[in-house]
C-alpha cells in the first residue's frame, strides 16, 4: 500500500504517448514530461484543498479584481529587492507607504520611513528590532548594560512576537487577558515594566478575537509610569489587520500617530488591504525612530541601495497591485469595501448569538471578526471542535481553539469575513450552523447512567 502511496498515477486519459504511466511524488523524474501533463497532475492533486472563499478562517486575501489578476500575471518575474533594475517598481513602493503614513497620520510624511515585507511578521519583526536598537543605543551612550531586553505584550499576542523574542533574544513579559480585561489595556502594566524595557506592542486586532486594544489607554498608562519612574517607553502598533480598518471605519478612534508614544505601525497589505499573499507593510513617524545601524547600503546588479528587510530576494507584484488597489479604491472605495464586511460579520454576530447555545465573546464592532463560545450553564454533549468538524463536511473553514493562558478552560470558535463573502453566503452559513447544531443535538444526547447492579438481572 506504502508504494503506491510514494507515487503518482500518471491517468491515460490526459497522459500523452510515450509518456510514463507513473511518477513518483519525491524524487526528481529522471525524464521530462509534457507541460500539459505536468499541469494536469499538479491541478488534480490541488483539488483536495479547500474553497478559498469558504475559509473563514484566515485574514489572508482570497479575491481580487480580473483587472488585478492581470496586473499581476505581468509583474510575476520583478523581484523587489533589484531597486536598479526595476526603479519604477521601488518608487511604487516608497508611494504606497507614503500613502499609508499619511493615512495613519504621520505628524510629517515626509519625514517619515517605511518600507514593504513578505507579510505582517516580518514587519513584526523589524518594528521590534528597531525598538530593541534604540534601547541598545540608548543604554551605550549612558554606559549601562544592554544584557537583558525585555518586550511586553498581551497573552493574546500573535505567534510571530513569540518568535521574535526568541530569535533575537528578548525576554518576552505576557500581561494576561482575563474576562476582567480581555485585551491589554494598560491596566496592572506597571508591574511588568523596568529599565530594560525596550517597548511595548499594542494589537489593533487581536487573532484570537478580532478585538482593539485601546492604544491610547496603553499610552496613558506608559505616560503615568514615565512620571513616576522616568521610563520614556515606546508602543509599536500591530495593525495587521485593523490598520487597514480602523481609518475608514472608526476615524476618530486615536490609535496611530497621533499619539506621539506610538513609534512605528505594521499592516498585511494581503489582508484587509485586499491584495494577494505576499505583503506587509511598517512605517516609523520619523527617520529617527529607525536607527541607522539598522540599515545597509548594498551594491547589488549595478546601483547601491539601502536595505532594511529580513529577506532579500521577493516578488515585487504584490506591490504593484497594492498601488492598483490605492487607485483602484480610493478613500471612499476602501470605506464601502471595509463597511459591507463589517455588516456581514455583524449580522453573522448577532444570528449566532440568537441561537440556543452559544454566547458571543464580543460582536465584531472593530474589525469583521468575532468569535463565541458555548454558555458556561449549557449541558449539551458535544463541542465547538464538534461543530467545526461538520461545517467543514459543508465546506466551511471555522476553527475552534482554546484561549491563551489563564483562559486556556474557555473554547471559542472564530469567524473571520472578508472581502467576497457575500450576505448572501451569510445567510447560507446561518442555515448550515442551525442544521448542524440540530444534528449535534439529536445524535449526541446524553444516555442516562444505568448502576451496575441492573445488568445483574
Amino acid at each position: 500500500m506504502q508504494k503506491f502511496r510514494d507515487v503518482l498515477s500518471v491517468n491515460p486519459i490526459f497522459a500523452r504517448p510515450g509518456e510514463s504511466e507513473a511518477v513518483h511524488k519525491n524524487k526528481l523524474p529522471k525524464k521530462s514530461m509534457l507541460p500539459e501533463t505536468a499541469y494536469q497532475i499538479v491541478h488534480d492533486e490541488s483539488m483536495l484543498d479547500g474553497n478559498a472563499r469558504l475559509n473563514l478562517a484566515t485574514f489572508v486575501s482570497t479575491w481580487m479584481d480580473e483587472r488585478a489578476d492581470k496586473l499581476y500575471a505581468e509583474a510575476y518575474d520583478k523581484n523587489a529587492i533589484d531597486k536598479d533594475e526595476y526603479p519604477q517598481t521601488a518608487a511604487i513602493e516608497t508611494y504606497c507607504w507614503q500613502i499609508l503614513a499619511d493615512l495613519w497620520n504621520a505628524p510629517n510624511p515626509a519625514n517619515s520611513i517605511g518600507c514593504s515585507t513578505t507579510g505582517s511578521s516580518e514587519a513584526c519583526m523589524l518594528g521590534g528590532l528597531a525598538l530593541k536598537r534604540r534601547w541598545q543605543e540608548k543604554r551605550r551612550t549612558e554606559g549601562k548594560s544592554v544584557d537583558r531586553p525585555n518586550l511586553i505584550m498581551s497573552s493574546a499576542v500573535q505567534v510571530c512576537w513569540e518568535k521574535f523574542c526568541n530569535y533575537f533574544d528578548v525576554e518576552p513579559r505576557y500581561v494576561p487577558i482575563s474576562l476582567e480585561h480581555k485585551v491589554l489595556d494598560g491596566h496592572g502594566l506597571e508591574q511588568y515594566i523596568d529599565e530594560n524595557t525596550i517597548g511595548v506592542v499594542a494589537i489593533l486586532g487581536v487573532t484570537y478575537t478580532g478585538m482593539y486594544e485601546p492604544v491610547h489607554k496603553i499610552a496613558e498608562a506608559l505616560d503615568a509610569i514615565e512620571k513616576k519612574t522616568g521610563y520614556d517607553i515606546m508602543i509599536h502598533v500591530d495593525g495587521a489587520s485593523g490598520g487597514m480598518i480602523a481609518p475608514f471605519i472608526q476615524p476618530n478612534f486615536v490609535w496611530d500617530f497621533r499619539l506621539p508614544r506610538v513609534a512605528s505601525i505594521n499592516t498585511s497589505g494581503h489582508k484587509y488591504g485586499l491584495v494577494y499573499p505576499g505583503l506587509g507593510w511598517i512605517i516609523w513617524r520619523s527617520v529617527d525612530l529607525l536607527p541607522e545601524s539598522l540599515i545597509f547600503k548594498v551594491s547589488y546588479l549595478g546601483g547601491e541601495m539601502p536595505t532594511f528587510a529580513l529577506n532579500f530576494s521577493r516578488p515585487g507584484a504584490q506591490i504593484l497591485l497594492q498601488y492598483w488597489a490605492f487607485l483602484r479604491y480610493g478613500y471612499d472605495g476602501y470605506k464601502a469595501v471595509q463597511a459591507s464586511t463589517m455588516s456581514v460579520a455583524q449580522f453573522l454576530a448577532s444570528e449566532i448569538e440568537k441561537i440556543g447555545p452559544f454566547e458571543l465573546w464580543n460582536d465584531a464592532t472593530d474589525i469583521p471578526v468575532f468569535a463565541w463560545m458555548l454558555k458556561p450553564d449549557d449541558k449539551r454533549n458535544w463541542t465547538l471542535y464538534d461543530l467545526s468538524d461538520r461545517l467543514r463536511m459543508k465546506g466551511w473553514q471555522i476553527p475552534a481553539y482554546p484561549m491563551p493562558v489563564d483562559l486556556t478552560n474557555i473554547t471559542v470558535q472564530r469567524i473571520v469575513v472578508r472581502n467576497g463573502l457575500s450576505m448572501d453566503l451569510a445567510g447560507r452559513l446561518i442555515d448550515d450552523i442551525h442544521a448542524q447544531v440540530k444534528h449535534l443535538d439529536a445524535t449526541n444526547v446524553k444516555l442516562p447512567i444505568i448502576p451496575n447492579d441492573a445488568f445483574r438481572h
